[in-house]
C-alpha cells in the first residue's frame, strides 16, 4: 500500500486505530480451546469485530514463533484472512528485524515477497542499531515501509535512547532519526516508532519529521494518552498510526471477547475521528 492509498484510507475510515494482533493462547477465551486453530478463530473474530474502525493490524511475531510450526501456520492463516480486505486495511509485520546486509535481505523476502515467503505485509518493524545496510534492503520492495524503532514506549528505553553524545544536547533517539534521512528514507517509505508514553516528546520529533507517518504504541495497557498523541503528533493526511492491543483485543475473556473488543476500537476511532 503506498502513501496515497493509505491516506485515503484513513479519510475514509475516519481512524488512525491499528489493533496488535499479541494473541497468546494463554489468555484468550477458553470456549476457543476446542478448535482445532484456537489462536486463528480468536483473531478471526478479532479482525472482523474491529474492521469498520480499524485501518491496520499489526500480528507481533513473539506470539506465534513462541508455538513452533503451529504457530506459523495460524500466523498464516491470519494474513491469508486479512488478505481478503487488501483495500481495507494496512498490515504491519512486527518483527523488530535487523542484521548485516545478506541477512536483512532474507528478512524482507519473508516479510515482502509473497512468491517466496507466502506473506506480503505492507510494513515491518525494523531495529536500526546495526546501520544502514541492515535498514536498506526493505527499503528496496516498492510500495512497501520500513517502521524504524525509534523511541519506544517500554521503561527500558532510557537506558538508551535518551543518551545524549558528549558535547552536544542530541539525544541517541534524535541521532537515530537524522542519520535515517541518509539511508533513502522518504515520507512514502518510512515510518518511526514513537510510543505514546513519551507523548510529550512527540511535538519534538514532528519538528524533525513533519510529513513521515509514526507508529505509536503504549495506548491502552500501557499508559498512554491519545489525546495528547493525536494534539502533538497528527498532520493533515493523518501522520499516525496508533496501536492498541491488550486492551482492545482482551476487552473481555468471555464469550463476548469480540463485541467487547469492537466496543473499545469505535471508543478510540470516535476520539481520532475529531483530529481528522
Amino acid at each position: 500500500m503506498n502513501r496515497q492509498q493509505l491516506v485515503s484510507l484513513i479519510r475514509r475510515k475516519k481512524s488512525m486505530l491499528c489493533i496488535g494482533l499479541d494473541s497468546d493462547i494463554t489468555k484468550i477465551p477458553s470456549h476457543l480451546l476446542s478448535y482445532d486453530d484456537p489462536v486463528f478463530e480468536f483473531n478471526k473474530a478479532i479482525i472482523d469485530a474491529t474492521l469498520p474502525f480499524a485501518i491496520a493490524y499489526k500480528p507481533n511475531f513473539a506470539f506465534y514463533e513462541s508455538r513452533g510450526l503451529v504457530g506459523w501456520m495460524s500466523l498464516k492463516r491470519t494474513m491469508d484472512y486479512l488478505e481478503s480486505f487488501r483495500e481495507e486495511i494496512f498490515t504491519i509485520a512486527d518483527a523488530k528485524r535487523g542484521d548485516i546486509g545478506n541477512t536483512s535481505q532474507q528478512y524482507a523476502k519473508a516479510f515482502f515477497d509473497k512468491q517466496s515467503s507466502g506473506f506480503d505485509f505492507d510494513a515491518a518493524t525494523i531495529n536500526p542499531y546495526m546501520g544502514t545496510d541492515s535498514v536498506s534492503p526493505f527499503l528496496e520492495f516498492p510500495d512497501k515501509w520500513v517502521v524504524l524503532l525509534t523511541l519506544t514506549s517500554n521503561k527500558g528505553a532510557v537506558d538508551f535512547q535518551h543518551l545524549q553524545k558528549e558535547g552536544s544536547k542530541e539525544r541517541l533517539f534524535e541521532i537515530v532519526i537524522k542519520k535515517s534521512l541518509e539511508w533513502g528514507s522518504t515520507p512514502s517509505n518510512m515510518m518511526y516508532v514513537v510510543g505514546a508514553t513519551q507523548a510529550s516528546l512527540l511535538l519534538k520529533i514532528r519538528k524533525i519529521l513533519p510529513e513521515h507517518f509514526f507508529l505509536v504504541p503504549g495506548i491502552g495497557a500501557q499508559g498512554g494518552n491519545l489525546e495528547e498523541v493525536l494534539k502533538y503528533g497528527s498532520i493533515r493526511e493523518g501522520g499516525l498510526l496508533i496501536n492498541a492491543s491488550r486492551s482492545v483485543i482482551y476487552a473481555s475473556d468471555g464469550t463476548d471477547f469480540s463485541i467487547r473488543a469492537a466496543e473499545v476500537a469505535c471508543a478510540l476511532q470516535c476520539q481520532m475521528a475529531a483530529f481528522i
